[in-house]
């Protein structure tokens, strides 16, 4: 990987955005290489650690990409832009849980990779804004992610303005989970996090996370019947009679 850094840790992957110079500036080698990270990951991977090395998280595009694109017809653009949705789709749709590391900026398509994340940890510096308007364009490959996470009344403001907003701004808006004061803060932070979640149950995370999108864009019955259907079938499995076992038992699971 040339524009990214990934190592992993037992259950916890740290996939870094490594373009200190351009401020992690997205160009189209980044968007391939970071699909394919989250595409290929391995399968015992529980929690990935999304975050950017030097003074940014992630500062949009890069200007050099985007004076290519320029020239680029309609029709490249358009591929363009499906490259670019497959980036936030892989990230949004990874079975794992994904926790950004947010310091510095999160610029445009910045701001989709932060809303692409399960949780995000900011500290109280970090700036954000959607500001494609300001360059005649919107910020449309990542607004259904966007949308997602912040709803549409704060997305009607900050998709127009352009405007840059602070961290504890993008915490009350929901774009941010969590805010504070420091590295040495979010350091810390992320670890608890991440201690929290590889304390559960490996299956019962993914199934968590898959229940969320599942009960929230199916029809009304079929997502009460799967719901029901999913904890009876959790509830018999290996790793949920651990767990009961583990809990009745007053001793830890195999899975710690």
């Amino acid at each position: 990987m040339e524009t990214l850094n990934v190592s992993q840790t037992g259950r916890v992957a740290t996939v870094t955005l490594d373009r200190p110079d351009v401020r992690n500036a997205f160009n189209d080698q980044v968007v391939v290489e970071l699909t394919k990270v989250f595409r290929e990951m391995d399968e015992s991977v529980q929690v990935v650690v999304l975050q950017g090395v030097g003074k940014s998280f992630c500062a949009g595009a890069d200007l050099n990409w985007m004076k290519k694109s320029a020239t680029y017809t309609q029709e490249q653009n358009a591929d363009d832009a499906r490259a670019m949705l497959g980036l936030f789709d892989a990230i949004d749709s990874f079975a794992g849980v994904v926790i950004g590391r947010v310091h510095g900026a999160a610029l445009g398509g910045g701001v989709g990779l932060v809303a692409c994340c399960d949780i995000v940890v900011a500290t109280e510096r970090a700036k954000f804004g959607l500001t494609e308007v300001r360059l005649g364009i919107v910020p449309a490959v990542i607004s259904p992610f966007v949308v997602a996470k912040i709803g549409v009344n704060h997305a009607r403001r900050y998709f127009v303005t352009g405007e840059i907003f602070d961290a504890q701004t993008a915490c009350r808006i929901g774009l941010v989970s969590e805010v504070v004061a420091d590295d040495e803060a979010l350091d810390l932070k992320i670890g608890e996090l991440t201690q929290a979640v590889t304390g559960n149950g490996p299956i019962a995370v993914k199934e968590s996370k898959k229940l969320i999108t599942e009960v929230t864009t199916r029809p009304r019955e079929d997502a009460l019947e799967y719901a029901v259907q999913t904890i009876a079938r959790l509830r018999v499995s290996k790793e949920g009679q651990e767990g009961l076992s583990a809990f009745l038992e007053k001793r830890k699971p195999g899975w710690q």
